[in-house]
């Protein structure tokens, strides 16, 4: 039987807590799951992509243990169908939170589908404890001085708070 390759794409600026949950559950299913690190500048990210990379890696090692999925990360700019070719991926996941997430990654599917039928959208809900987290509310919070311990994994939020404090407002 042939390895299953999933892709998770994100920025990951920073890793939260919905994104490691999104990861162990992709990671039960496929052989490989490679979770590609988006350049995306436009964004205007907190952490520049390499430190993205590392905190993902650091984040991810226990769930490829618990799992034993071999859990890759990867930065990636370009095209992501470019991408997932790349890795040989049969599947893209796709973490949605609310109603809200879903126009869009409902489009972005379809546009996916069309440029490689042979690659198949994944959509895992985010568990409830998660489902209102995003990196951009976390970086606001942390940014106004708010607690974000129960959002962010435990290296990305002291990594996080000395960003912060290193950053002038």
């Amino acid at each position: 039987m042939p390895e299953r390759i999933g892709l998770y794409p994100g920025t990951f600026d920073p890793v939260t807590n919905g994104h490691i949950d999104v990861i162990g559950r992709a990671a039960r299913l496929c052989d490989r799951l490679v979770v590609g690190v988006s350049v995306n500048i436009g964004k205007g990210p907190l952490f520049p992509l390499e430190e993205r990379v590392e905190l993902v890696r650091a984040e991810t090692v226990a769930i490829a243990e618990r799992t034993g999925c071999i859990v890759e990360v990867r930065p990636f700019k370009g095209l992501l169908i470019g991408f997932a070719k790349e890795l040989g991926a049969a599947m893209i996941v796709r973490g949605l939170r609310a109603v809200s997430d879903f126009d869009y990654e409902f489009q972005m599917a379809g546009m996916n589908h069309r440029l490689d039928s042979t690659i198949e959208t994944v959509f895992l809900m985010a568990s409830e404890t998660n489902q209102f987290i995003s990196s951009r509310f976390v970086k606001e919070i942390a940014q106004l001085g708010g607690d974000i311990h129960s959002f962010v994994p435990p290296l990305t939020l002291e990594r996080t708070l000395a960003r912060v404090r290193a950053t002038p407002t």
